[in-house]
């Protein structure tokens, strides 16, 4: 739990700040009217984060799944490899020179 909440704060934090931000507000104040016995702070905080989870999972709606692409797959060599349009490569030795 402790590993994936934050990861999963990250993310929503990344893809959608100002949401997040207006969730991330409505909740504290309403943790903090819920504590000090304030309820028009408590119902000011649970209609913000009510209204900002709400206009996020609309935006998940909206959303439009991207087509699938088919993978393109490269061949770094040819089909065959024992191909005549390539020369066979040749190492030759050479003496390295005398010294005196």
């Amino acid at each position: 739990m402790n590993v994936i909440f934050p990861r999963f704060l990250k993310s929503s934090y990344r893809k959608e700040p100002l949401i997040s931000l207006l969730i991330t507000m409505g909740v504290v104040d309403a943790l903090i009217g819920g504590l000090d016995d304030s309820w028009s702070l408590f119902t000011f905080g649970l209609v913000t984060a009510g209204i900002s989870l709400g206009v996020k999972l609309w935006r998940i709606q909206q959303r439009r799944p991207l087509p699938e692409e088919e993978p393109v797959v490269q061949h770094y060599l040819p089909s065959r490899s024992s191909s005549p349009t390539l020369p066979m490569l040749t190492v030759t030795k050479k003496k390295p020179p005398h010294q005196k």
